[in-house]
């Protein structure tokens, strides 16, 4: 049986030097350079070509395990933790489980390498990237802040699907805040930012999409925005106004690209991790988040931004529960109440016994669920919390003369129609708590 031998093609171009050595044809010390070794290297190899033949200058370990090769065990024991407790997770986020949780340090192509030699395929196929023209990050962090609701089964397959509300910082790629919601809307996000602003403060301005939480996509103009000459915003965006942040619409998915990127890598990771601890509540989630999560997530994923520092503006509790809430217009009733749909909230007299009948007021629904009425920048009257309740879009109904094309001037807000701050005759009521 014939012999085979695998030789390296500078193992190969040794064989050419030393043969026309061995034939006289070239000085040894002319084949040095050629060999790229040392002269007593050259003679040794000379000696060991004449005696073995081609074999004689095979690398001598060829074929043999490495001397820091991981063991065989510890191989079988990665590949059983791979498709026991971790099969929902991606190569990367495998090995970072496996040193954190299992004390294996172990690289990334290591275990790449093993798991396709059992025919463990990857989690997601990675598809060619297309061209697209890039937008440079902010150079400092605080300038923009991304946010976008991610739905999905974020519980497993056999629980309801909700959605994830997150920001991220534009010029590190900090997860900023993360908040689980039932549905994508307007509670979702003032809970968010009440996050974010607790977290790390103001941010310059915010990029979001067209949802309905966000900005106005209607066609309507009520009587009091005619005489205005301007569209009152959401609650979402009253509250960005209030707090001087600048709202930038994206008209497309790409455009946002980076939060969009970023709930990708929610739902390959959280999704694993939530179920290897255990988690299938919402509430239960939300403080896991913020306890675990978030700071574990920046740690690994956040880039340092091109400028130090941040330019988030610092805002005092009192102000954030203030500012981060639902604002109405209204107008107070002979008997000293405000109604608002099913709620009626008493005012007490003021001083010397006096009425607030006919005063145009501001109620405001707190994140915790209280109400409190505001004169200006004086509080009037509080109410004990209610369940917060998502603002909700009717349809007056269709008169006899009303032109059947003209459907989207139908559209009304009632009873949960933002407060037109700042233009409006409260743009004074955020300068005192008292």
């Amino acid at each position: 049986m014939k012999e085979s031998i695998t030789l390296s093609s500078r193992e190969i171009q040794r064989i050419h030097v030393l043969e026309r050595v061995s034939r006289g044809t070239m000085t040894l010390i002319e084949a040095v350079p050629l060999l790229l070794v040392c002269y007593r290297q050259a003679k040794r190899l000379l000696v060991r070509y004449r005696k073995q033949g081609a074999s004689g200058l095979a690398h001598r370990r060829r074929g043999r395990p490495a001397a820091n090769a991981y063991s065989r065990e510890l191989r079988d024991r990665v590949l059983e933790l791979r498709q026991g407790r971790y099969t929902n997770f991606n190569d990367a986020h495998f090995v970072q489980m496996l040193e954190e949780r299992e004390g294996l340090r172990i690289s990334r192509e290591t275990v790449r390498g093993w798991l396709r030699e059992a025919g463990i395929l990857a989690k997601r196929r990675r598809c060619p990237p297309r061209h697209r023209s890039r937008r440079p990050r902010r150079p400092q962090m605080g300038l923009l802040m991304q946010w976008d609701g991610s739905p999905h089964r974020w519980f497993g397959p056999k629980r309801p699907a909700c959605v994830l509300i997150h920001a991220t910082d534009d010029a590190s790629g900090t997860a900023l805040g993360m908040k689980f919601r039932p549905t994508e809307d307007a509670i979702g996000y003032l809970q968010l930012l009440d996050q974010v602003l607790r977290r790390h403060g103001v941010p310059v301005a915010v990029y979001q999409d067209r949802h309905a939480a966000l900005c106005r996509n209607d066609d309507h103009w009520s009587h009091e925005e005619e005489l205005a000459g301007i569209r009152f915003p959401t609650h979402v965006g009253r509250v960005l106004q209030d707090l001087t942040i600048e709202p930038i619409t994206a008209y497309s998915a790409q455009a946002k690209g980076r939060i969009e990127r970023q709930g990708g890598t929610f739902q390959d990771r959280l999704i694993a991790e939530m179920e290897l601890d255990g988690i299938t509540e919402i509430d239960q989630a939300n403080d896991w988040l913020e306890s675990t999560f978030l700071d574990r997530f920046n740690s690994r994923f956040a880039k340092r931004p091109e400028q130090p520092g941040s330019v988030f503006r610092r805002i005092t509790a009192a102000e954030r529960y203030l500012k981060v809430s639902f604002a109405y217009e209204a107008t107070v009733a002979n008997d000293n109440t405000v109604r608002l749909g099913g709620l009626v909230i008493d005012i007490p007299p003021g001083p010397y016994r006096k009425s607030y009948a006919h005063q145009r007021v501001l109620a405001r629904q707190h994140l915790d669920g209280a109400w409190t009425v505001w004169l200006g920048p004086t509080r009037i009257a509080r109410h004990t919390p209610t369940p917060l309740r998502e603002p909700r879009r009717s349809w007056r109904p269709r008169q006899p003369n009303d032109n059947p094309r003209a459907r989207h001037i139908l559209q009304t807000y009632l009873e949960t129609t933002p407060a037109p701050t700042p233009w409006g005759r409260f743009c004074s009521a955020d300068k005192g708590t008292s």
